[in-house]
């Protein structure tokens, strides 16, 4: 106990943040605060974050530029992530997250990544047993919030990434799917049960499932009981891109739900980032016949335009983007580098870390910019499709496994930050 208390001490005197941030006691607040975040939200800082770890050693090595720019990363606030343990012990550890954000005042940004099948048993297998072990857990994990305000990332990947998506063999009747469905719909009751704590759902990123699919699934998952959803965790889509990719899901959601009583029901029928592949090209300037290119989205967009227009005021779906390690954008090898899957969103070369965390986004329907993912952590053992490989070609060497500590990817994405990355002036 008492090394622990040493080395918070020492960490925070690293961050510049005085132990007072780590060490403060506060009262629970009688009254619960509104879910809703406002642009002036202050988002808990882990004063013992992989990052500011990194700093110490860095300084320790006199590799001060490093440090540096740890430091200044380990200023900015992270999710925490809870992947695993009994319900008790998920429930201490959140009341343990709670009682520090008390101490900053701050708003905390928990992932819950215990879904059983998780990841298909792929780079981040595990998850729970069975969905009464799951629902337990996630139960515990609520009722260790308390009535303090709180922000879930709920089960990354859980929906872009179903049961029936692993492979034909995995899921062949739909029965698994179907539990997986009715689990994340648990969650969001037993999560949003909580006076303060605001819930958001998987909804993948902008270059993978067509933005009616992905509504679709929202849906059956009980998004309209949450605050909203999520894009881009652990990914490196530009932010830009996720933004309008967001928007139109959110708009897919209002027109099959709330919109025009023909269209009850069908999140099918919305155009998508795929749609402009279909749309004439009349050699406009941006047409192209690629459906991934965002210059033809002109198209997707002109399609809301005349079948969705603007929807009354508060019945847009809200949403938050994981801006951790977007600054750079996706990754794209040269052509003819790899014969099979390069493995894009595994580990790519040269990517750097994206817009601070904020509240205050400027975009109606984006809650938050979130650091979700764990700037520095693996995303597993890449071999970008090599048969029988286990070395990265682009790194010359076995990768981490997933989530463990990378200090040089570390390294890398806070050189290349976009913007440069900056002390956080409001951590005081």
């Amino acid at each position: 106990m008492i090394v622990a208390s040493k080395r918070r001490m020492a960490l925070a005197i690293v961050l510049g943040m005085g132990v007072s941030v780590a060490t403060a006691s506060t009262a629970w607040a009688a009254t619960p605060p509104s879910r809703t975040l406002t642009a002036d939200t202050r988002f808990y800082v882990d004063p013992t974050s992989e990052a500011a770890h990194q700093a110490l050693t860095d300084l320790l090595n006199w590799d001060l530029a490093d440090a540096a720019a740890m430091t200044k990363l380990a200023s900015w606030p992270e999710a925490t992530w809870f992947t695993k343990g009994t319900p008790s012990e998920v429930n201490a550890q959140v009341r343990d997250l709670m009682h520090h954000a008390a101490a900053q005042h701050a708003v905390p940004v928990l992932v819950a990544y215990d879904i059983p099948l998780r990841d298909c048993s792929q780079y981040s297998a595990g998850g729970a047993q069975s969905d009464a072990d799951y629902q337990a857990w996630i139960a515990a994990l609520a009722a260790g919030l308390g009535d303090s305000k709180a922000v879930v990332i709920l089960e990354p990947d859980a929906l872009a990434n179903l049961p029936s998506d692993c492979g034909p063999t995995t899921d062949p009747t739909g029965t698994i799917t179907a539990a997986r469905i009715a689990d994340i719909n648990y969650a969001v009751d037993v999560l949003e049960a909580r006076p303060a704590v605001s819930v958001y759902l998987d909804a993948g990123h902008s270059q993978w499932h067509s933005v009616g699919d992905m509504a679709g699934r929202l849906i059956q998952a009980g998004v309209g009981r949450a605050q909203g959803f999520f894009l881009n965790v652990s990914n490196f889509q530009p932010t830009d891109q996720v933004d309008q990719y967001g928007t139109w899901i959110s708009k897919c959601i209002w027109f099959a739900t709330l919109g025009p009583s023909w269209a009850a029901g069908h999140t099918d029928w919305c155009a998508s980032q795929y749609y402009s592949s279909a749309a004439p090209n009349d050699g406009q300037p941006g047409d192209s016949v690629s459906p991934t290119d965002p210059s033809t989205w002109h198209w997707t967009d002109a399609w809301f335009d005349q079948n969705v227009g603007t929807p009354p005021a508060g019945q847009l779906t809200h949403f938050v983007v994981d801006t951790s390690r977007d600054g750079q954008g996706a990754w794209t090898p040269a052509p003819g580098t790899y014969t099979g899957d390069p493995q894009t969103w595994c580990n790519p070369p040269g990517r750097g870390v994206g817009a601070r965390p904020t509240a205050d986004t400027g975009v109606a329907l984006v809650d938050a910019y979130l650091f979700v993912k764990t700037i520095g952590e693996s995303d597993g053992q890449c071999n970008r499709s090599i048969p029988g490989g286990t070395i990265d070609p682009e790194y010359g060497i076995v990768d981490p496994a997933a989530g463990a500590w990378w200090p040089a990817q570390a390294h890398t994405l806070a050189r290349n930050a976009n913007p440069a990355l900056t002390f956080n002036a409001n951590l005081f």
